[in-house]
Parts: structure tokens; sequence; C-alpha cells
């Protein structure tokens, strides 16, 4: 398991994978999830990945050394050499497509989970930052500015946050505070998702290098945003008022029948 979020927003693009692997409670390892497809004067593409680990290795070394050419004359597919982004993302579906096809029966047979999602973001050729979730069968979706984020893998934790606090006007910055949030989050209750995180940050004007960053375990900020994110949620838990419903039962035994009548 993994969890992958990417965040599209009017200031830029923020790619954020965790990095923990594991085939069994006592088998953890790490293992980079955010990989670099592109990376010239013009163009930085990177892909997040979640899934089966080989189908998501297979995919990554097709893109790596390029798809066949349409044509005899012409050199391998690469993503650097595509045009757009939208072309960028059809080569990687056709990559998953290839992959499944290569690896997938036999993963089948042995009783093995084979499904995999990635993330696609950047841009190419000096052209706008987008971001692309690709589906295990090659098909994919664009990040619009009414639901400015993706997620891929253990989503569930971390979801709440992300819909409460970030919209596509958000800052920069404050996108990356939530997204962490949003990992803090799935940490606690995942075990399968751990540190260090890579966090990747294209601003929009594409004369801005991109900032590549890893959170490590000890990182001095990141124990501070999950010790204070707590200290805040209890906080405000004691400020909400306790269920009007209850004042009735106040002072009671737990042997006494209380009838609870609608509240208006």
């Amino acid at each position: 398991m993994t969890y992958c979020v990417g965040i599209m927003l009017r200031q830029g693009l923020v790619m954020i994978a965790d990095t923990r692997t594991n085939a069994g409670i006592d088998n953890i390892s790490i293992y980079r999830k955010l990989h670099v497809l592109a990376d010239n004067k013009d163009s930085y593409v990177v892909a997040a990945s979640a899934g089966n680990l080989s189908v998501t290795q297979l995919i990554l070394g097709m893109l790596n050394e390029g798809l066949p050419a349409r044509d005899p004359e012409d050199g391998p597919r690469k993503i650097e050499n595509m045009p757009s982004m939208f072309q960028a993302a059809q080569l990687v579906g056709e990559a998953v497509m290839a992959a499944g096809a290569q690896l997938k029966p036999a993963l089948y047979n042995a009783g093995v989970s084979s499904g995999i999602s990635l993330l696609l973001g950047g841009r190419i050729a000096g052209g706008p930052l987008k971001l692309f979730l690709i589906y295990d069968a090659g098909n994919f979706i664009e990040c619009q500015s009414d639901s400015p984020y993706f997620q891929i893998g253990a989503c569930h934790y971390g979801k709440p946050i992300l819909d409460r606090a970030l919209t596509y006007d958000s800052t920069i910055d404050e996108a990356v505070k939530v997204a962490l949030l949003s990992f803090d989050s799935t940490i606690r209750s995942d075990k399968s998702v751990g540190l260090p995180f890579d966090v990747m940050i294209f601003r929009n004007d594409p004369k801005l290098p991109a900032i590549k960053h890893r959170i490590m375990p000890q990182d001095p900020y990141m124990r501070a945003l999950s010790d204070r994110w707590s200290v805040i949620l209890n906080e405000g838990r004691t400020q909400i008022p306790d269920p009007p419903f209850l004042e009735s039962v106040k002072g009671t035994h737990d042997s006494d029948v209380v009838e609870l009548k609608p509240t208006k």
C-alpha cells in the first residue's frame, strides 16, 4: 500500500508520495514512488505510483527506454519527446496497458493483486502545468479547478482535511501544509503508509526551477506539525457544545431507563 497526493493550484502544482512498501508485517522497506520521467530545459514530468510494485516498475522501465515507434524510421517514443502533457498521459496509459497484458495473467493465476494507479504531473515544452490520474486500465482523467486534487493508494484517512481546507486558489505554502496534515492523518491510522515523504513543487512560471525535497522520519517541521495538529484538534473538540439530547440523562444510573425525546 502507499499514499500519494497531487494538487493542482492557480499558483502551481504540488505532488507528495510516501515511500513505504511491505509484503507482510515483518517485511517493510523503502522504495521511491515519485519518479522523474522527463527533465530538460523546457520539460519536467513526474509520476507517483501506487499498487503492485512489479507492474509499476515495468511501466517505468518501458517509459524510460521508450515505447516502440509507430513508424520504423522514428526512434522510441519517450515522454520528453511528447508535444503536450495530454499526449504524455496517452503514452503512459499505453505503457500501463502493455505492462498489464504482459504481467497480469501470470499474477492472476498466482493469486497476486496486480492493480496499479498513477499520478502524472508537470509541463512539456514550457506549456501549462497539468495533472492526470491514470487508472489501471490505461484510461485517465485530468484534474480540474472544481476538485483540485487527486489521491491514490490509502486515500480514506487523509481525504477529509483536503476536502475541508483546500481550494484551487490556495497558496502553494498552504497546500503543502494541508497535504502534510493529510499524510499525518493517514500514517496515524494506516501502518502501510510511512515516512520518508518525497515532495515536488512546480510554480506556474516555467523559468522557476522545481522544488524537490525529502521529509525524513525525524524531520523537525513534520514532528511539530503533527504535535500541533493533535493539540488543535483536542482544543477544538472541547469548544464544541455537548449534544443537547444528552442533558436529560445526566446524573442517571446505568440501570435507569430514560426515554429520549426528539429535539426540535
